[in-house]
């Protein structure tokens, strides 16, 4: 299993957006094949940083998601919302 840390940052004010719309994209993706759970976090310094943390079965599984046309479609939503980019880490347990 790995997981994978997504950290974004929302443009002021578009938070109330941002949360429907980011919503959307982890209950799709938990339907896709190899999604294992996720939760969204955010940051006790700065509500407007997000963080999602996700367990997929494999890597070759989070690849194919995110590739995925869907993810895509989805993201070009939320991508206006950001002023940042998003930032997307692959973990997997050390040892």
């Amino acid at each position: 299993m790995i997981r994978v840390l997504i950290e974004r940052h929302i443009a002021e004010s578009l938070e109330p957006v941002y949360e429907e719309r980011s919503r959307k994209i982890l209950q799709r993706a938990v339907s896709a094949p190899g999604f294992v759970s996720g939760e969204t976090l955010v940051d006790t310094d700065d509500p407007n940083h997000r963080f999602t943390l996700a367990n997929w079965r494999s890597e070759a599984d989070w690849q194919r998601w995110y590739g995925s046309d869907e993810r895509k479609y989805l993201m070009a939503e939320l991508v206006p919302m950001m002023d940042r980019d998003e930032v997307i880490t692959v973990l997997q347990h050390a040892g």
